[in-house]
């Protein structure tokens, strides 16, 4: 059964949403739904961005909306084109069952006297951007004098953007009696001033905690020095070969030239900010939206009403001035049900800063661990290898085998691979001799109230080197024939491939040897309690 049904919804709007795939609803909807479909009272819904609430308000209006009637009886009001665009769209989809229902998206950018035309010839619903609707009203294309139904969407985005008066002027040419429903992922005092101003007695759900960050959002950080910021988002870029990402710059600018150096050394990026046309605008959001960009470049408000799917991470090259856009900016991921990361690549100075986004979100922010430039290469070849191994041999190549293995013959397989990844991965090989790797992380000793170094996940006795993680092992000379039989006893008693072990410094009596960070803590609880010569 589907349980929008629940909620008090007319079967033709519940087959039609079940038709569109959604069958169970999100919290916000659950507890909107029922208050908007038969209240007569203002509302306020506090619920984060991405946790479905355009269904929430968007689903009550189609029911509640007079089909025989042609005049404007609902307005929404979004902070951006993109989003105003995307309600717009998303009530058709819903009330398609309604073949007399009209929806117009009015907006900035676009041919207003087009907007106009299609407004005079009756909708009931309009979605509109405060700007463009201020226009409209003042050139008397739109009678708002009569609605009934006001939805203010994303109102502590549309307050920073600057449209406060705006947003009064156009309250205030509104009819008393109507009904006012606020949603907003944040209640900062310029949002309670509407509902004070504006609403009577509003009836304020919180679906979660108010000004709390979606659980399905893992909160990091990272320290690096600003010479050092590029070089580290490349490689949590290179650590993940199906990254679908958004980065946030604090300038124009900043989010030009990132975006530019990044397209320079081969990755696929765009950047989306102020100084863009429309078009311009419409051009990047359409290649990002269809993944032929990967990752996307913004400022914080060029990228207001940003709504795509599986985004997997959000970087912020730079902690955002206000400590209010971090929300939003994290909101782009762990949508829908999947996870998401936000990492915040911070200058040390930034510690009280992050401690304080801690305490206002009620989030724990981990430190990560910058991939080494070993793991990524060996991340880069196993996945080539994977492909190499999945694909079918094309029958056209029969005859030119021969040839290929008189030419190979002199060749072992491991000889054979060891070249073929030499001259497949010129260039990866090249960086990877010319990088460093970065140390661990600092991480915050909150029972202490002081900072201490860790790693996260693995042990305290791990410390840095330039390859991955140097180990202690008390076997030497005096236990082993030479680096071989110990290379030969690490991999098969700890369970790890011999490639995952680099220099190996021996003694006589112990040895210092580097391993990659990923196998190192399955390495040490293979050795636990072991012995060699009835030796610990």
């Amino acid at each position: 059964m589907n349980e929008f049904a629940s909620l008090g919804l007319s079967g033709p709007l519940v087959e039609t949403i079940e038709a569109l795939g959604f069958s169970v609803p999100t919290p916000i909807q659950t507890k909107a739904i029922p208050e908007l479909l038969n209240g007569d009272t203002d509302f306020v819904g506090l619920a984060q961005t991405g946790t479905g609430k355009t269904a929430a308000f968007g689903l009550p209006l189609i029911e509640r909306v007079d089909t025989n009637d042609h005049r404007t009886q609902a307005l929404v009001l979004a902070p951006t084109r993109e989003l105003c665009l995307q309600i717009a769209k998303e009530l058709m989809a819903f009330g398609r069952h309604r073949r007399a229902l009209r929806i117009t998206a009015v907006y900035g950018g676009a041919d207003i006297k087009r907007q106009m035309q299609e407004i005079k010839k009756g909708t009931q619903i309009v979605a509109a951007t405060p700007g463009r609707l201020r226009d409209l009203m003042r050139r008397k294309a739109i009678n708002i004098s009569e609605i009934q139904f006001v939805v203010l969407d994303e109102a502590d985005e549309m307050l920073n953007m600057g449209f406060k008066e705006e947003i009064d002027e156009i309250l205030e040419d509104t009819p008393e009696d109507k009904l006012t429903w606020l949603f907003s992922a944040t209640m900062p005092d310029s949002v309670r001033r509407i509902a004070r101003n504006y609403m009577s007695n509003p009836l304020e759900i919180s679906a979660g905690e108010r000004n709390t960050s979606n659980k399905d959002i893992s909160h990091q950080f990272v320290w690096t020095r600003p010479s050092e910021r590029y070089d580290v988002l490349r490689r949590f870029i290179d650590a993940d070969p199906d990254i679908f990402g958004l980065v946030f710059t604090r300038t124009r600018r900043d989010a030009g030239e990132l975006a530019e150096r990044l397209s320079n050394d081969g990755y696929s990026a765009d950047a989306i900010h102020g100084d863009l046309n429309q078009r311009q605008r419409d051009r990047v959001m359409d290649r990002f939206r269809t993944k032929k960009v990967r990752l996307l470049i913004a400022t914080d408000v060029a990228a207001r009403g940003i709504d795509v799917q599986d985004i997997s991470h959000v970087f912020h090259y730079n902690i955002p001035e206000d400590m209010n856009f971090y929300t939003h900016r994290s909101g782009r991921t762990g949508r829908a049900g999947n996870k998401g990361i936000s990492l915040i690549l911070a200058h040390p100075k930034d510690k009280r800063l992050i401690q304080i986004l801690e305490r206002r979100l009620k989030v724990r922010f981990e430190p990560a661990q910058v991939p080494s430039s070993h793991a990524i290469l060996e991340k880069r070849l196993n996945k080539y290898f994977r492909k190499v191994k999945e694909t079918v041999p094309d029958d056209i190549l029969d005859d030119f085998l021969p040839s290929i293995m008189n030419e190979l013959e002199e060749l072992t397989k491991t000889e054979l691979i060891h070249r073929l990844v030499s001259y497949s991965f010129r260039k990866s090989l090249k960086t990877f001799r010319q990088s460093k790797d970065y140390g661990r992380q600092q991480g915050f000793d909150r029972d202490k109230g002081r900072r201490k170094d860790r790693t996260i996940g693995e042990p305290s006795l791990y410390r840095t080197s330039g390859r991955g993680r140097r180990l202690f092992i008390n076997i030497g000379q005096m236990d082993v024939s030479g680096k071989k039989e110990l290379l030969d006893l690490l991999s098969q008693s700890g369970g790890i491939a011999r490639s995952s072990i680099g220099k190996l410094d021996m003694s006589r009596k112990h040895t210092f040897f580097d391993v990659e960070e990923e196998v190192a803590p399955k390495l040490i609880k293979a050795f636990r309690n072991s012995t060699i010569d009835g030796r610990a």
